[in-house]
């Protein structure tokens, strides 16, 4: 802890990412979490294996699951501090030299718009990350996993690129990059606590404009009625304005459509890509290519879908 805080007082206060700040806490919050699963374990094993049920319990932990989870966390603070190092170049010259107004960072009203936007980016970028296979393949890590706890938060993708093009639009807006990069920084830091089974429903007014456990445990859910919705960060609210809100009706089961059997942390990352080169390679027509690419998680050509006896698939996972 001592050493992280030398280390964030040696930073120019704009480059202070608070997700470095927060690290401690969400390792607070994960081994109080684990601790309570294992207590739950204990009280389960007590119960006649008959009555146990066929997936993992509300709340449980795995340890080479979490594992896999923390460490593709951890490779990706350095991989999103290059991402980030890169879109500054971009971020400054759009500020600088394309904004038509600077937005005065004094104002209350500019954390306000950065927010906002921030927020509503994400939802859009992470609306499309669900639509399009290519972008899918960066993103679908996040969601390899059967258990939904603390640890399934640090499952990040190594891979921002999507998230910088679409922040775009912010330093044109005349929002200073350093402040973009603060409020993504809020956006990730808030969505850590949703990724939990030990909080129920909320207060109804906060369920209904904020992002909650419940209406996250539903984005991760991999049933019919749950894929492809719930993709808000903070605000539940872009979720309803935009028709892709689903309330928790029941427990979800977690992970992909077609569940991933492994923990080597490359293999989830570079999953998805190395299935587009394949597909990419077996495809003879160049629409089918690049439906393979573009097309949602799933699609298949309406010919090999018709000598197979189905029509092409349409969910993300």
């Amino acid at each position: 802890m001592g050493a992280l805080a030398g280390f964030w007082s040696e930073l120019p206060p704009q480059l202070r990412d608070p997700v470095l700040f927060a690290i401690p806490f969400f390792l607070l919050l994960l081994t109080l979490e684990w601790t309570a699963a294992r207590k739950l374990e204990r009280i389960d094993a007590a119960v006649p294996k008959k009555s146990h049920p066929p997936r993992p319990l509300s709340g449980a932990y795995r340890t080479p699951d979490s594992v896999a989870s923390i460490s593709m966390g951890l490779v990706s603070i350095a991989t999103t501090a290059g991402w980030k190092a890169l879109a500054l170049l971009g971020y400054a010259a759009i500020y600088g030299y394309l904004a038509p107004w600077h937005l005065p960072v004094s104002q209350w009203y500019t954390w306000v718009i950065a927010i906002l936007g921030v927020d509503l980016l994400y939802y859009a970028y992470h609306r499309i990350a669900h639509r399009v296979r290519l972008i899918w393949a960066t993103h679908q890590a996040h969601h390899s996993s059967e258990y939904f706890n603390f640890a399934t938060a640090l499952r990040q993708k190594w891979n921002n690129s999507g998230e910088i093009l679409m922040w775009i639009p912010l330093p044109l807006l005349g929002l200073p990059p350093w402040m973009v990069f603060f409020s993504w920084s809020l956006n990730l830091i808030y969505q850590f606590w949703v990724h939990t089974e030990r909080i129920d429903r909320l207060p109804r007014l906060f369920e209904f404009i904020f992002n909650t456990p419940s209406h996250h445990r539903v984005h991760h859910g991999m049933d019919k009625i749950y894929l492809d919705k719930n993709y808000g960060g903070i605000f539940i609210l872009w979720d309803r304005l935009f028709g892709s809100f689903q309330p928790e009706l029941f427990r979800p089961h977690y992970g992909l459509t077609k569940q991933v059997d492994t923990f080597n942390v490359w293999t989830l990352q570079t999953r998805e890509y190395v299935a587009i080169g394949r597909d990419w390679r077996s495809a003879t027509r160049l629409r089918d290519r690049l439906g393979y690419v573009f097309g949602p998680p799933g699609w298949a050509p309406r010919s090999a879908a018709q000598a197979d006896g189905c029509v092409p698939l349409t969910t993300s996972r």
